[in-house]
């Protein structure tokens, strides 16, 4: 029999209903409590995905016992405190990326899992991506090997907007958020440590106080490189773009769709059993529950994402 496994999930916006909607495809899951900022919006929400508790307070969720993991969908700066707040609340828990944006927050988390033992996940939904694990497969039959990822994170937001074209409470970062995906992404693909990192950003936003451009250069132990872009001040096409250029055969990634060098369409519809990055990901969350074992992209497995991270902080610096 399937183990049944209750959620909660903090964070009512936008990617927060990204995962609700990928949840309630996956049988023996229930999202029992709902936890927001704004309690009438928080509401909504509920109603709509038809869940039963809503509060502003995530130490009210965790205190519930039809709880039995959380995911986190909250704003990056609180992301270590609250996923060590699970944990020590008794909690699984998958935190939406980044994990941190200091480094000694996401060590902190890391000791903590391996303390507790219980199932810690960030969302580096890239991993689960369709379009990548296509890619990913190839290499692991050996069929292919990444000469040079070229990545372009392309957004307009020269205000705080979200998503959803609403005002955020937060304020984003094209670093410790955006670079984290390729970042991340790029060592897991050629299976090697990043041994060399450079960063380069551009004007300081005079509201937001942060850059709004950056170009960054990384280099694998096997000798693999990449160049990604990142930019706010972009008007569009928006996203992220990835282009595979390898011995055998050049990918270009568009989110869950993927292309050839051709711009032909490949086929990834049987690469698993959804299209969906997002529910993907939670997928392997609740499944690493249920089998008591670390999932693809715990927090341990992308930790060095976030040292070279920092590591480009001080450079930036």
């Amino acid at each position: 029999m399937t183990r049944h496994i209750n959620i909660a999930l903090a964070g009512a916006g936008a990617f927060g209903q990204k995962h609700l909607d990928g949840l309630k495809l996956i049988d023996g899951v229930q999202v029992t409590s709902l936890v927001g900022r704004e309690l009438d919006k928080t509401q909504e929400v509920a109603k709509k995905y038809g869940i039963g508790h809503v509060t502003t307070d995530l130490d009210e969720s965790l205190k519930r016992s039809d709880v039995d993991a959380v995911i986190l969908c909250t704003p990056t700066q609180m992301h270590a405190a609250q996923a060590i707040a699970c944990l020590n609340a008794g909690k699984h828990v998958q935190v939406e990326i980044p994990l941190c944006d200091r480094l000694q927050d996401g060590q902190a988390v890391v000791d903590l899992q391996k303390k507790s033992g219980l199932v810690a996940m960030c969302g580096h939904t890239r991993r689960f991506n369709p379009s990548h694990q296509f890619v990913h497969k190839k290499i692991a039959a050996d069929e292919f090997h990444i000469q040079q990822m070229d990545v372009q994170t392309y957004f307009f937001r020269r205000t705080n907007m979200n998503a959803l074209g609403q005002p955020r409470s937060w304020t984003d970062h094209l670093l410790w958020h955006h670079a984290a995906h390729t970042v991340d992404l790029f060592a897991y693909q050629c299976g090697s440590p990043i041994v060399k990192a450079n960063a380069v950003q551009g004007p300081i936003h005079p509201a937001l106080g942060i850059a709004m451009d950056m170009s960054i250069q990384l280099k694998a132990a096997n000798g693999a490189i990449c160049t990604l872009s990142l930019s706010f001040n972009n008007e569009g096409p928006l996203g992220t773009f990835f282009r595979y250029i390898g011995d055998t055969a050049t990918f270009i990634a568009r989110y869950d769709d993927l292309f050839n060098g051709k711009e032909e369409k490949i086929d990834v519809s049987k690469v698993d059993v959804s299209m969906n990055g997002i529910e993907l990901q939670d997928r392997e969350f609740v499944a690493a529950i249920r089998e008591g074992r670390e999932p693809n992209a715990s927090v341990a497995q992308v930790l060095p994402c976030y040292e070279v991270l920092d590591q480009l902080e001080k450079q930036l610096a």
